[in-house]
C-alpha cells in the first residue's frame, strides 16, 4: 500500500472522485444513513489515503481525512474513517489511524486528537490511545462518542 497525505486543493480530480465514491458507498449505502457526506469541512482538512496497485490500476482501499485545528473541534480532528466493505479484516483501518497518529503530530505541535467515534467502534480507537470524554450522542441515526487522544510522549 502506498500512503498519500494531501490537502483538498493538491488532490487530482480524479483521487477526490474515489474519496466521494468510497464515502458514500460506506456511510450512504452500506450504512443506510442518508446525509450529506461531502461537507465545507473537506478544504479544511488534510486527507490521508492508501492506495493499492494491481493489474487492473490504483485503487483506494483507504482513507480518514484531519480537519485542522478549530474548525469542528479545539483539537485537530480525525473523521470520515473507511475502508471497503471488500477489504475488511485486513488490518487496513488499523494500519491507518496508525499512520495518521503519526502524521499529525508534525502538523500540529504535539496537539491532542480528537474524533467522533461510532459508539460501537469505542474498543478499536481505544486500543490507540484514545478515551471516551462525552456521553452516547445521535448523529444522523447513529449512536456516537467523542474520544479524545492526548499528545504522547513517543510521537
Amino acid at each position: 500500500m502506498r500512503w498519500q497525505w494531501s490537502l483538498f486543493e493538491t488532490l487530482s480530480p480524479w483521487e477526490i472522485l474515489e474519496i466521494m465514491k468510497l464515502r458514500q458507498a460506506v456511510f450512504v449505502v452500506e450504512q443506510a444513513c442518508a446525509y450529506q457526506d461531502a461537507d465545507d469541512l473537506d478544504p479544511l482538512s488534510w486527507h490521508l489515503t492508501g492506495w493499492e496497485e494491481d493489474s487492473k490500476g490504483k485503487r483506494l482501499v483507504a482513507y480518514l481525512r484531519v480537519v485542522f485545528p478549530g474548525r469542528k473541534f479545539d483539537e485537530p480532528s480525525i473523521g470520515r474513517v473507511i475502508t471497503p466493505l471488500a477489504l475488511r479484516g485486513r488490518g487496513l483501518g488499523s494500519a491507518l489511524i496508525h499512520e495518521a497518529i503519526e502524521r499529525i503530530p508534525s502538523l500540529f505541535q504535539k496537539e491532542s486528537i480528537r474524533i467522533s467515534a461510532q459508539q460501537r467502534l469505542e474498543p478499536f480507537y481505544a486500543a490507540f490511545g484514545f478515551e471516551t470524554v462525552s456521553t452516547p450522542y445521535d448523529e444522523d441515526g447513529i449512536p456516537h462518542v467523542e474520544m479524545l487522544r492526548m499528545p504522547q510522549n513517543d510521537s
